[in-house]
């Protein structure tokens, strides 16, 4: 008895301090989602995000992504460069405290990036704790710097390795996932790929080059779309039939930019796609609940307008007014709030509200113009709603008809 008590005992001792970057290889999930080849995949985005924030703050136009031939990934950007001077309040290089603390970053402040998708200052940090090996190269005032890090540990000192032009600017980061933090340690280029592109199309002043060096997969290709996200819904009804063409509008309001293109095909489907600072929140949030809103409120008012929508008649549901109905929703938001570091649903009410203001606002300009696409979108709502009642009936009937019994011989009677 006396030995269980001893076994069990709870005291100050048992309380552990993980310090540093423990934290984030004893309880990866927290911070990338799983160990999963999606988290693996999250290590890549991470990186990139970070250069897409130069890019959204006006200081790179170009990202190259490399899957090396050993399978370690390198990412490229001709941005500011991470700072490579003396962080005072704890006395270490900056770009060494970017990759060892967490929250840790320029992205707190209001001066340097207006916008950001890694508000989170864990990005970095994450990704080196995760990694076998991290190293990154900056270029800035003319030098290039190195610094090399193993499990999230500084192997040595920032120091400088060389010399550049004093224009040459940016960022060079590798790094090789642990394979005792993921359970596969191989990249996936098609999931790469996928993701580079959807940020070329909400990044449509930036370039991004992706390169694969393994042995039989050798490819590069370059993503720039100037079309924006108009070409994303192009892209993706390409093979669909039309309904209407693409709709489009892009407005700022109390510091939030909202961006939105959508178009209907003839399909019994809905796909909204929705991003806040480039990242894709996989499970919505309150930017597409203002869209989603406004849009079934605005359609149902003007097919009360025309007369489509009787008095006696009840309104479109949501899902009868997203009926054949892809879009992307983009915000540009100075201050987002993400549930999880995952970054998978957006939170901030305000962007619900602007969102439902801009998106009403451009709405109605746009169909008071186009009374026959206003009309075409009616429709698809109409044939969903037919289809809704019909199986309502079908159901009710089923429901209402008179129970089967046991009768005294065994047999089934009404």
């Amino acid at each position: 008895m006396n030995n269980t008590a001893v076994e069990h005992e709870y005291g100050a001792d048992q309380i552990q301090i993980l310090e540093g970057l423990e934290a984030v290889r004893k309880r990866p999930g927290m911070y990338i989602g799983s160990t999963s080849s999606r988290g693996l995949h999250h290590l890549v985005y991470e990186i990139v995000d970070n250069a897409v924030d130069e890019a959204l703050a006006g200081f790179c136009d170009t990202i190259d992504v490399t899957i090396n031939e050993d399978n370690s990934i390198t990412v490229i950007d001709n941005g500011r460069g991470i700072p490579v001077d003396i962080n005072e309040q704890v006395g270490r290089p900056a770009v060494e405290v970017v990759f060892t603390t967490l929250h840790a970053g320029g992205k707190f402040g209001d001066g340097n990036y207006k916008i950001s998708g890694g508000l989170h200052g864990v990005g970095s940090s994450v990704v080196n704790a995760l990694s076998l090996w991290l190293e990154v190269n900056v270029k800035r005032d003319g030098k290039i710097y190195n610094q090399r890090y193993e499990q999230g540990k500084v192997c040595y000192d920032l120091k400088e390795v060389g010399k550049c032009r004093k224009n040459d600017t940016g960022t060079k980061v590798s790094f090789f996932p642990d394979a005792e933090i993921f359970e596969k340690i191989y990249f996936k280029a098609d999931a790469i790929k996928s993701r580079l592109h959807e940020t070329a199309y909400l990044n449509p002043n930036l370039t991004i080059i992706f390169i694969n060096k393994r042995v039989g997969e050798e490819e590069e290709v370059t993503f720039h779309e100037e079309n924006g996200i108009k070409a994303f819904i192009s892209d993706m009804n390409k093979e669909k039939e039309k309904v209407t063409d693409i709709i489009y509008f892009k407005k700022e309001q109390d510091g939030i930019e909202v961006e939105i293109a959508f178009q209907y095909i003839n399909d019994f489907t809905e796909n909204i796609s929705g991003f806040c600072n480039n990242i894709y929140t996989q499970e919505g949030g309150t930017h597409i609940t203002g869209f989603k809103s406004i849009l079934t409120s605005t359609i149902n008012q003007y097919a009360r307008e025309l007369g489509i929508l009787k008095e006696k008649d009840n309104n479109f549901t949501g899902a009868d007014v997203r009926n054949g109905l892809v879009a992307v929703v983009a915000v540009k938001h100075p201050d987002p709030r993400f549930e999880g570091q995952t970054k998978t649903k957006l939170d901030n009410p305000d962007a619900e509200k602007v969102t439902k203001s801009i998106a009403g606002e451009q709405l109605t300009l746009f169909f008071d113009k186009n009374l026959e696409t206003l009309k075409n979108v009616i429709s698809c709502a109409e044939k969903s709603a037919k289809i809704r009642k019909a199986e309502e009936r079908t159901k009710t009937n089923l429901l209402s008809k008179s129970k089967f019994s046991i009768d005294s011989n065994g047999k089934l009677s009404n």
